[in-house]
């Protein structure tokens, strides 16, 4: 089950041809995108997904994205979605610079897609992760700005190469880490620890993207009495957590349970606390 359409507000067939063989997306990954986690219509973190759209978008020198007309997609999207079948929704947004050899004009469109099961099982039962060397420094942000280190593009090839490496190594989760050992992020989440009623995540400035799922959840948290803290981690952080967790906005608060092969002390009740937190935001 899928429901694509244009920026325009053109319902279109999801199995027919939408991109052209020029489009800069296909060519490059010359483009950014979002994914909103929609639940019975409701939309989670829209307008901080609006403003990473925007702000990658910027950051790719791409034409400014008009947020209204982008709004008014995403509300057909959802209109035309099954919600009585299924309840659940991940809405795509995307936008590409467009054809190479077009008039200028970028590409954008919308897409709901369901749930899958292996990202509902990763939510109920937690993942094993793996530790992988992302191969750059913590300082490369201010260093290299070509890089787009803080920008959603849609250039995710070696995020997807490492998640294939880790399944083939027996793991369902990567967490990424600088040349130094710094944490740095999940290849589709942002990674959080709990220690002594703190929660803790990386700072974007080292060379990651700024999660939604993580600043709700941080503040969910500050309304219950926790601190929060955004500072760097190392693995020796994580392994020696109260709790450790891959979030995102479909996965949402995935407990990580084995790191590098090594079973992680068992923190089921505070792992249904911080899920409850979450939850409770958007009760």
């Amino acid at each position: 089950m899928r429901v694509v359409a244009k920026l325009d507000g053109t319902l279109v067939d999801p199995e027919a041809p939408l991109l052209r063989p020029d489009d800069y997306s296909v060519q490059r990954g010359d483009g950014v995108f979002e994914t909103i986690f929609v639940v019975n219509r409701r939309t989670r973190e829209f307008d901080p997904h609006l403003a990473r759209l925007a702000r990658s978008a910027a950051l790719l020198d791409m034409p400014p994205v008009d947020v209204p007309a982008w709004e008014r997609l995403s509300q057909i999207v959802i209109d035309a979605w099954p919600w009585d079948t299924h309840p659940e929704m991940g809405l795509k947004l995307i936008y590409t610079r467009g054809p190479e050899y077009g008039d200028g004009t970028p590409t954008g469109f919308a897409m709901g897609i369901p749930i899958p099961d292996s990202t509902i099982a990763c939510r109920r039962d937690g993942v094993a992760a793996l530790t992988l060397d992302r191969g750059y420094s913590t300082d490369l942000t201010d260093r290299a700005p070509w890089l787009l280190l803080g920008a959603k593009t849609l250039s995710y090839a070696v995020n997807m190469a490492a998640t294939r490496y880790a399944k083939s190594q027996g793991a369902q989760e990567v967490i990424f880490t600088a040349a130094d050992g710094t944490v740095l992020e999940g290849p589709t989440s942002t990674v959080v620890i709990a220690k002594d009623r703190t929660l803790t995540t990386t700072p974007p400035p080292l060379g990651i993207l700024e999660g939604t799922t993580q600043a709700a959840l941080f503040r969910a948290a500050e309304a219950a009495g926790w601190k929060t803290k955004v500072e760097p981690m190392t693995v020796e952080d994580l392994t020696s957590a109260d709790g450790l967790w891959c979030v995102s906005s479909v996965r949402l608060i995935t407990r990580v349970h084995t790191l590098n092969g090594t079973p992680l002390r068992d923190f089921t009740p505070l792992h249904q606390e911080i899920s409850s937190l979450y939850e409770a935001a958007y009760a």
